[in-house]
């Protein structure tokens, strides 16, 4: 988000729950210090940091009583997470929709990798949109869950119609990483996402992929419902969303899962 558009948000937030609520910040931004300059004059309580150095601004956000939580694609980066003082790590697998690791470990693989690897809460992200799969983390060792692309297609998504529409219609190999060249996103195929995969096996350099990219393609897609040219950013488990339905309905069907998944497995002799 632009930071007036952030500050709008945030004071939405504010007006809406008492409660404390998280922003979420990809670190690659280059108006990364207006960003945080609005987080901390908002008075922000948590912050998820991703997409860089968790050593930039840990400190600086702690020193101010906010929460840090890195987001991370492998245990060497959780650990070095660790080090930089964050009070948690978001271990998301290669499933995950939008920015994702160069890695491709799997979400079934990374959390018990990570959670080996370090002392502070954990929670499991990318191919996670049902309470069985919730349940799954917590199998393999996650404190917690952070689900997005099950939340596009909910009433109350900013998404664009169109882009909501796509998600609930996408199936089983429709989404694919991308641009590992500059920072891996998984996207719907489309006619842009063609025009990247065809760029990349011609072996273009970093400077013609970012041509190809332009400016604000993911709010031409997903925000403004150009289905073609857009950047269609949403994990594997597309394949799973069949509709759009409001958040606390879809909160509800994943706790409910959730607790009838707990008793079956209680159930199971082995």
């Amino acid at each position: 988000m632009y930071t007036d558009v952030l500050r709008e948000q945030i004071r939405k937030c504010k007006a809406a729950t008492d409660n404390p609520f998280g922003v979420n910040v990809p670190l690659l931004y280059p108006n990364i210090q207006e960003i945080m300059d609005v987080i901390l004059d908002e008075n922000v309580k948590i912050v998820f940091t991703s997409a860089g150095n968790p050593n930039t601004w840990t400190q600086k956000l702690k020193e101010n009583g906010i929460i840090v939580v890195h987001v991370v694609s492998s245990a060497k980066f959780a650990l070095k997470s660790q080090d930089a003082g964050v009070d948690a790590v978001v271990a998301e697998g290669f499933e995950a929709g939008g920015h994702n690791g160069r890695e491709e470990t799997t979400t079934m693989c990374l959390i018990p990798m990570v959670k080996d690897k370090i002392k502070i809460p954990l929670i499991a992200a990318g191919g996670i949109a049902t309470g069985r799969a919730m349940m799954a983390a917590f199998s393999l060792g996650a404190d917690g869950v952070q689900i997005g692309s099950r939340f596009i297609a909910s009433d109350e998504s900013s998404a664009h119609i169109n882009f909501k529409n796509k998600v609930i219609d996408t199936n089983e190999g429709d989404t694919i990483l991308t641009l590992k060249q500059l920072t891996p996103v998984r996207l719907i195929k489309n006619e842009f996402c063609q025009n990247v995969l065809k760029a990349e096996a011609q072996c273009a350099s970093n400077e013609e992929l970012k041509q190809i990219l332009g400016r604000a393609r993911a709010k031409k897609g997903m925000f403004e419902g150009d289905m073609t040219e857009g950047e269609l950013e949403v994990g594997q488990v597309a394949g799973l969303i069949h509709q759009v339905k409001p958040a606390g309905k879809i909160l509800e069907e994943i706790m409910t899962e959730f607790e009838l998944a707990k008793s079956e497995l209680k159930l199971m002799s082995f």
